[in-house]
């Protein structure tokens, strides 16, 4: 399946899911000789039987994530497909919490992506410099690859950094993607976005995802962008977020408030594998 050009391997948990180890995912995520994707779906029976599904999110490299927004869109828009006679709103649960999802009549998929949270320490992130406890802040400095950034930080139930650009296509994704990432500052490490306001409802954004490198399009990293954006007076509630892949709108009122993610969800085709 694909949500504006982020592409996901999605599957109903095996029986011996405990054998799917990092290898066999790095290898399934190869676009030569495996299947080829950004994140792999893991589909499982939900916790709470209220709930339609639990879902795993593992990275092209092997490691598995905490939240995926446009891959929540995805798994809501094939459990409708699957029994569409169960209503077109239901709740899913992930690691990164309960995701409520909304298919609409023009078949566009909408996910409550829960209330993003500023504490460094939900990333986590260590706030202050070299060490130590620090309050949380609209914007951090942070030394990368020789250079002085201002970011913002925030978990969407999966770590953010947010920087802000003037153009997203000269942004230096290839430069400060991997350093950021990586950085000491971030023990889990993080997704790093580029984000470009044009006016008050609208940005461009470009991600480099933890674990898969630039993605066509990022749900969470959207929701991120719009946070960051809006808790520094720069962006409405509702705002529309181009991505190399497509355009996604993001819905937020305001700090303690629910994040809203809403675009189209695709499936490419289906099939099987042995992965055993």
């Amino acid at each position: 399946m694909q949500g504006l050009g982020n592409d996901f391997l999605v599957f109903d948990a095996p029986l011996a899911a405990d054998s799917l180890d990092g290898s066999k995912l790095r290898a399934l995520a190869d676009r030569r000789t495996g299947v080829g994707f950004d994140q792999a779906l893991m589909l499982e029976s939900p916790r709470d039987a209220s709930n339609r599904v639990f879902y795993r999110v593992f990275n092209s490299d092997g490691t598995e994530a905490e939240q995926c927004g446009n891959g929540a869109r995805c798994i809501a828009s094939l459990l409708y497909d699957r029994a569409p006679q169960l209503g077109r709103s239901f709740a899913m649960e992930s690691s990164g919490g309960i995701v409520h999802a909304r298919i609409g009549e023009d078949g566009l998929v909408s996910v409550d992506m829960g209330v993003p949270d500023f504490d460094p320490r939900a990333l986590p992130m260590d706030a202050a410099d070299g060490g130590g406890a620090a309050a949380e802040a609209p914007t951090y400095s942070l030394r990368a690859d020789g250079a002085d950034i201002e970011i913002g930080a925030v978990s969407m139930g999966n770590p953010h950094a947010v920087l802000q650009v003037s153009d997203v296509k000269t942004a230096p994704l290839a430069r400060f993607g991997p350093s950021i990432e990586n950085h000491p500052r971030f023990p889990k490490r993080v997704n790093v976005g580029f984000m470009q306001i044009v006016d008050r409802g609208h940005v461009k954004l470009r991600v480099f995802e933890r674990g898969v490198g630039e993605t066509l399009a990022c749900g969470t990293g959207a929701g991120a962008a719009v946070a960051v954006g809006r808790r520094r007076g720069l962006l409405d509630a509702d705002v529309r977020v181009d991505l190399p892949g497509g355009a996604a709108s993001v819905s937020w009122p305001g700090v303690g408030e629910r994040l809203w993610l809403k675009g189209p969800a695709t499936t490419v085709f289906t099939g099987s594998i042995d992965i055993t």
